[in-house]
C-alpha cells in the first residue's frame, strides 16, 4: 500500500545541478531531505549558496531548515548524514550517470545510491530514478540492489518510477517547474503515483509513459538526437570550410524554409549531450546492434576541438606567426555559455592540442571555478579580475559564447588570429568560426 502523497517526506539523493533545483521546487509544498556525499556541497547549501548558480540565493535561503521538517511542514534540509533519510518515504535519484575513459557507461552513483536507499527502505515507499540510463537500468540493475539491501520484494513492498531530468544549467527561462515532465512507474498504480506528485510542482504539466523503459529510452534519445544533428551541421562546417563558404551565412539561408532545423556547430560538452548517447550505444551493442550513426556523430563531434586548433595553427602560419612557443588565449572553458559548469567540457580538446606544438596557452574565464578546472583538468585558468592583455597574444580563440566576451575589443590583425567558435562576433573581426 503506497503511502498517501500529502503525508511523505521526500528524500532526494544528489544535490547537483540536477537535484538541487528539484528539492526546491518540492521544498515550497513538501518536507524535502537533500542528501549528498560532497561535505563541502552541504556546508555551501546550509549557509544558503549555490555554486553551480542554478538556484537564486534567496530562493534556498527562503526554503532551508537547520532541522528536518516534519511531514505536513514546508522546507528545505541539506545533510551528508544518511541515517536522516530513515523517515522518508519517497526516495529521488539525481546522481551523475558518467563514462569511463572507453566511453562505457559508468553506474557506480546510481548503485552506491540504491544501496544507500536500501537501509531505510520500508513498504509503501517509493524510489524515482531521475539519472540519465539506457532502458533497463532501473528494474534491471537499480531495483535488484533495492531488494538485496532492503530485503523488501520490489511492486509487492515498495515500488519504482522513473522520471527522467529535463535541466538545462544555466537556463533561467526553462526551469524545472517550466518544462514537462515525463512520468513512469512500475506498476499502473505506481505509475499514477509517481505522475501525481510530480503534478504538485510541474508547472508544465507531465507526460505519463507505459513504462518505465519508455521513459529511458525517451530521455537517452532526446541527446542523442541533438547530439546527431550537431554532428551534422559540424561536417557541413568542416566542408564549407574547405569551399571557402560562410557555415553561418549558409544555415541563415537554409533556416529560412520553416522546417528547416536550427543547429549549430560547435563544441559538444557537458553531462548530457557528450554522453548520453554512449549509454544508449553501449545498450544497442548489448542486444547484437551495432549503432552506427550514433557513433559516428559522437566521433565528429568529439573531433572538433582538435580541428578548431588546426585551424588556428594553419592560420598562423598563412599569416607568418610563429607557432612554437606561441601565446595563445583560449576565451571561455565552461562548456557552455553563462554557466560555471565545467563537465565534460571540450574546450580542454583545443588547449591539449595547442600545447602539443610547444604552445604557451592562457585560458581566461569568469565563469569557471579555477579550482574545480585544477582540480578535474589539472590546468590553471584566469578568471575574474585576471583579465589578459589581448595585444599580447599571436592567437585568440573565442571558445565559449559568455555574453561578457562581446564587450571586448577584438579584432584581427596582420600579428593576431582570431577564431570564434560560436559565432557570435562580427565575422568581420574575426579570422574564421566555425
Amino acid at each position: 500500500m503506497l503511502t498517501p502523497i500529502k503525508n511523505c517526506k521526500i528524500a532526494i539523493i544528489g544535490l547537483g545541478y540536477v537535484g538541487l533545483p528539484l528539492a526546491v521546487e518540492f521544498a515550497k509544498k513538501f518536507p524535502v531531505i537533500g542528501f549528498d556525499i560532497d561535505k563541502k556541497r552541504i556546508s555551501d547549501l546550509i549557509s544558503g549558496k549555490d555554486y553551480t548558480l542554478e538556484v537564486e540565493d534567496k530562493l534556498l535561503s527562503s526554503v532551508l531548515k537547520k532541522v528536518q521538517p516534519s511531514v505536513g511542514q514546508n522546507g528545505f534540509f541539506p545533510t551528508f548524514d544518511s541515517t536522516e533519510l530513515s523517515d522518508c518515504q519517497i526516495y529521488i535519484v539525481t546522481v551523475p550517470t558518467p563514462t569511463d575513459k572507453y566511453n562505457r557507461p559508468v553506474l557506480t552513483p546510481m548503485l552506491k545510491a540504491s544501496e544507500n536507499i536500501g537501509k531505510y527502505l520500508k513498504k509503501g515507499d517509493v524510489v524515482i530514478y531521475e539519472s540519465t540510463v539506457y532502458p533497463g537500468v532501473t528494474e534491471d540493475e537499480c531495483v535488484p540492489v533495492l531488494e538485496k539491501v532492503s530485503g523488501l520484494k520490489f511492486n509487492t513492498d515498495f515500488f519504482a518510477g522513473y522520471s527522467p531530468e529535463r535541466i538545462n544549467p544555466g537556463d533561467k527561462e526553462h526551469t524545472v517547474a517550466k518544462i514537462l515532465k515525463v512520468t513512469s512507474g512500475s506498476t499502473p498504480e505506481a505509475a499514477e503515483y509517481v505522475d501525481q506528485l510530480y503534478k504538485q510542482v510541474i508547472t508544465a504539466g507531465t507526460h505519463k509513459a507505459s513504462s518505465i523503459k519508455v521513459a529511458e529510452a525517451a530521455k537517452v534519445i532526446e541527446n542523442s538526437q541533438r547530439d546527431i544533428n550537431i554532428a551534422f551541421v559540424n561536417e557541413l562546417s568542416k566542408i564549407f570550410n574547405l569551399l571557402g563558404i560562410d557555415t553561418h551565412e549558409v544555415l541563415e539561408a537554409a533556416g529560412t524554409k520553416w522546417n528547416f532545423l536550427k543547429f549549430k556547430p560547435g563544441l559538444v560538452g557537458g553531462h548530457c549531450i557528450g554522453v548520453d548517447p554512449f549509454y544508449l550505444a553501449q545498450k544497442a551493442q548489448e542486444v547484437g546492434y551495432h549503432p552506427e550513426i550514433i557513433l559516428a556523430g559522437r566521433r565528429l563531434n568529439d573531433s572538433m576541438g582538435k580541428h578548431v586548433a588546426t585551424e588556428v595553427i594553419k592560420l598562423m602560419m598563412r599569416k607568418d606567426l610563429k607557432v612554437i612557443d606561441a601565446k595563445v588565449l583560449i576565451l571561455g572553458f565552461t562548456f557552455k555559455e553563462d554557466c560555471p559548469d565545467v563537465r565534460n567540457t571540450r574546450v580542454i580538446d583545443i588547449y591539449k592540442e595547442l600545447r602539443s606544438f610547444d604552445m604557451e596557452v592562457d585560458v581566461y574565464d569568469p565563469w569557471a571555478n579555477p579550482h574545480e578546472v585544477m582540480h578535474e583538468y589539472g590546468i590553471s585558468i584566469k578568471s575574474n579580475g585576471e583579465l589578459p592583455e589581448l595585444k599580447d597574444y599571436s592567437a585568440i580563440i573565442v571558445a565559449v559564447a559568455h555574453k561578457e566576451f562581446a564587450k571586448f575589443e577584438i579584432v584581427k590583425s596582420s600579428s593576431q588570429v582570431v577564431f570564434d567558435v560560436k559565432g557570435n562576433l562580427d565575422k568581420n573581426n574575426v579570422d574564421a568560426r566555425l
